[in-house]
């Protein structure tokens, strides 16, 4: 299957047309959690392979999705013009690292985002087979369809690993999907306050478009994978991601860029710098002065309930009614305790309205090597010549993100830490080698295996590069604390 240009999330386009898609960013991917790693392909063949071929129907598609773009995104994919930065094959990496980064036209290198992160799959795949053998026939005894087999087998192949049995079942799969959505739809009292985010969550594509027919069978007609709803007749929606407001270093700014670049209605995402404080009470400035458009707020990090109670709250002083969309790491005991919360405080069932991702789409897939297991990233890091970072609320939980062009030095000496991020035009440190670039072809063997699984790795950051994120936190909040 080639990549169409439509192999994306909707607000891929939206946030492209409100930005500056032309504009040089960088992107980087990594894991949160989930502790070593090792990468089982070569990464920079990969990225080139996955960009998108143009197809001049295309536009027209996405103007019937009400994704037009203009002359600037149409150049930005167009050009292929991209630079990688990775690890090399058969590298190991820990939690946080910067795995790789991307460096291109803005709209460009965003675009990548969900099918790059469906490559986590692959990447505990080959873990799972050098780290912990006796779980790997578990982990991989069933697929969802040929072409997550296929690749299972790929992966097991380049790291020497005898593949076991794995048995193929898509309509078991297709038929997991729908049930789980039906107990939602129950829960919420209609498929129309539900829809469907996972790209990032599957394997492949093709696991993905699996998936959405389960969803419709179902009664789901929104989905934010534009090829996917182009294909099965569904809805394309979206609502807004980090990287816009971080591209403009203010909520504020950000939200305003979105709505007045762009005739739809938006979405506003909150909690970039701080929901209650900034995200909230900005998004509701700008929905009073266009009280009719059906605007709508995102929550992601912190403790949602006690932001959505501010938010209902403010609204109501406000004369406000947005759309409230729930939508990170979402399941069916969360969706319920939503529901009692919107009665309690008398929020309008066509008012609340709920995203499920891997909940839907990979919790479902009879394996437990699932991107919510190790929390894999794509973070914008540089716009332009400015660094950035997302803060979020949850200060210490990982999910501060690094900024500038980070890469990876390994230690030379035994008592450095095992590893260092660095930027990229930055001299390398005493006691330290830097690992991209460096051909490492050869699988771990069993004494580096045990000698790895024995290591307790924590992020560790250059002084050039917590320079940067000092002056970014100070920048965003002054003195506070964060």
């Amino acid at each position: 299957m080639s990549t169409s240009l439509l192999m994306t999330d909707g607000y891929k386009f939206s946030m492209g047309e409100a930005g500056w898609p032309l504009r040089q960013e960088t992107f980087y991917y990594s894991h949160r959690r989930g502790g070593l790693q090792i990468v089982p392909f070569d990464i920079e063949a990969e990225v080139k392979a996955l960009l998108p071929t143009v197809q001049e129907t295309d536009w027209a598609k996405l103007q019937a999705a009400e994704y037009e773009v203009g002359g600037g995104y149409r150049a930005a994919v167009r050009s292929n013009k991209i630079t990688v930065h990775a690890l090399p094959k058969f590298a190991v990496f820990h939690d946080r690292e910067p795995v790789f980064s991307v460096t291109g036209p803005s709209a460009l290198v965003s675009w990548l985002e969900p099918l790059a992160l469906q490559w986590s799959y692959r990447i505990q795949v080959a873990t799972t087979a050098i780290f912990a053998p006796e779980l790997l026939a578990s982990a991989v005894a069933t697929a969802t369809c040929e072409k997550q087999r296929e690749l299972i087998l790929q992966t097991l192949d380049a790291v020497k690993v005898a593949a076991p049995k794995i048995e193929v079942n898509a309509e078991a799969y297709v038929a997991r999907v729908e049930a789980r959505v039906r107990e939602l739809v129950q829960v919420v009292g209609a498929p129309g306050r539900i829809f469907e985010v996972g790209l990032r969550a599957a394997s492949c594509v093709e696991q993905h478009m699996l998936a959405l027919e389960g969803c419709k069978r179902a009664g789901l007609a929104r989905t934010s994978h534009v090829y996917g709803a182009h294909q099965l007749g569904m809805t394309a929606v979206g609502t807004m991601g980090h990287e816009h407001i971080q591209r403009f270093g203010t909520d504020e700014a950000a939200f305003r860029a979105m709505v007045d670049r762009r005739p739809e209605r938006s979405s506003f995402l909150l909690d970039t710098f701080d929901t209650i404080t900034s995200g909230i009470p900005r998004a509701f400035e700008i929905m009073a002065e266009r009280p009719n458009e059906k605007d709508s707020i995102r929550y992601d990090s912190g403790d949602k309930e006690v932001q959505y109670r501010f938010a209902v709250s403010l609204a109501n002083k406000m004369g406000l009614s947005p759309i409230q969309i729930l939508e990170d790491g979402f399941d069916l005991e969360q969706t319920k305790r939503f529901e009692e919360l919107r009665a309690e405080l008398a929020v309008k069932a066509e008012h609340q309205v709920y995203g499920y991702g891997g909940y839907l789409v990979a919790q479902t897939a009879g394996t437990s090597l699932t991107r919510d297991r190790v929390s894999a990233v794509y973070k914008l890091s540089q716009t332009g010549p400015k660094a950035t970072m997302k803060f979020g609320n949850e200060a210490g939980s990982g999910k501060q993100s690094i900024p500038g062009r980070p890469l990876v030095c390994r230690a030379t000496e035994a008592s450095k830490p095992f590893g260092i991020v660095v930027q990229e035009k930055e001299s390398i440190p005493a006691g330290y080698a830097m690992l991209t670039g460096i051909d490492v072809r050869t699988i771990p063997s069993a004494a580096r295996v045990a000698e790895l699984k024995s290591l307790k790795p924590s992020l560790a950051v250059s002084e050039q590069t917590q320079a940067l994120m000092n002056s970014l936190r100070k920048e965003a909040f002054g003195d506070q604390k964060t």
